[in-house]
């Protein structure tokens, strides 16, 4: 199979450079490639700012992500347990993909441009279905930025009816920290893209014969969460409402996530696919370690408000017992902590 990439560098004098995915023109020939891209020349405006290294040209199929199929027609991409780093690349997050009968939904895209180009690569290895809704489950990076090609491609971007303004507020500092995490190399060509469609609070995605459910929640995990259900196998893609086995991270409300937890809890569901680890867990006892981690956070949390703990004393110490249960516990325990004795404090 071949591809259309165009050549992208930093500066045209010294790189980095990387070929950068042009979606939509992937033939069994190189000739097809050709000529698909003579008949329908692709935008380049996308990537003003950066060198361009001579005219479009077809190649060879790139790396495409190893995706698990975990329930039928349910494609899952699990990324690493570790924060992101030049030799992960950003590889972190659990991606996905349902393929219906006429069309493709996409679920999160990963940390950098190459991450939804792999992933595009992925779904085209497996239907020529045209991908027609790329859903964001929320703003943090490590799923949201991969987004690019797939809206090259004509897909909507449906998110959360708060990510919009939850983007707009971060994507600086989104771009500037993933960049120096993973390297100018690997991120080269990555940028956020405009939400097409907002879920206020339910909204279905019709794939041809198979039907995806959207819910928004209120503050929990962030504050513009959204899950994806899909009705044909009652899989729910979870986002980071749940993680598994990585640490979880607050960034939102805890007590508004107990009680979105509480919600899904009534759900009858088959399996769930969390933002992180996994890559599907069984249903209900998938929920079953974040319920607790919270609830020890809660507790812990109002104990040391009751005994008069200054914040920094109390950072040490809440949710301590949780440590063994997860990775990563250093780099995210404290912040939750903090969050929680902010809240809790004045509750």
């Amino acid at each position: 199979m071949f591809e259309a990439v165009v050549s992208l560098c930093l500066t045209l004098s010294d790189g980095p450079c990387r070929d950068q995915l042009l979606p939509g023109h992937e033939a069994a020939t190189r000739a097809s490639c050709t000529a698909s891209l003579a008949a329908s020349a692709p935008s380049l405006a996308s990537f003003e700012g950066l060198g361009i290294l001579g005219e479009p040209t077809c190649k060879t199929m790139g790396m495409a992500l190893e995706v698990t199929e975990i329930a039928e027609g349910v494609f899952v991409h699990m990324g690493l347990i570790e924060e992101p780093n030049p030799t992960n690349r950003g590889d972190v997050a659990n991606l996905g993909f349902v393929i219906g009968e006429t069309s493709v939904a996409v679920i999160d895209t990963g940390s950098a441009r190459w991450m939804g180009e792999a992933l595009w690569r992925a779904i085209r290895q497996r239907t020529d279905n045209p991908v027609t809704h790329v859903v964001l489950t929320h703003m943090h990076p490590d799923h949201a930025l991969g987004a690019a090609p797939f809206a090259a491609a004509g897909a909507q971007i449906v998110g959360h009816a708060n990510l919009p303004r939850a983007l707009s507020d971060r994507q600086e500092n989104y771009l500037e920290s993933l960049n120096r995490l993973i390297g100018p190399a690997q991120f080269l060509g990555t940028q956020t893209v405009p939400i097409d469609v907002l879920v206020h609070d339910r909204r279905d995605i019709d794939l041809g014969g198979r039907v995806l459910e959207l819910r928004a929640w209120p503050l929990a995990h962030t504050a513009a969460d959204l899950t994806v259900l899909d009705t044909t196998t009652q899989t729910l893609f979870a986002g980071d409402l749940i993680f598994h086995r990585h640490a979880p991270a607050l960034d939102g409300s805890l007590m508004g996530w107990q009680g979105v937890l509480a919600e899904l809890q009534k759900m009858e569901l088959a399996k769930v696919i969390p933002g992180h680890g996994g890559p599907a867990l069984d249903w209900p006892s998938g929920l079953e370690a974040m319920t607790r981690y919270l609830n020890v956070l809660e507790t812990d949390t109002r104990a040391a408000i009751e005994a008069g703990a200054r914040l920094g004393d109390a950072v040490e110490t809440i949710a301590q017992e949780e440590a063994a249960h997860w990775a990563l516990f250093e780099a995210y325990n404290p912040r939750n902590a903090t969050g929680a004795f902010t809240e809790l404090e004045w509750d």
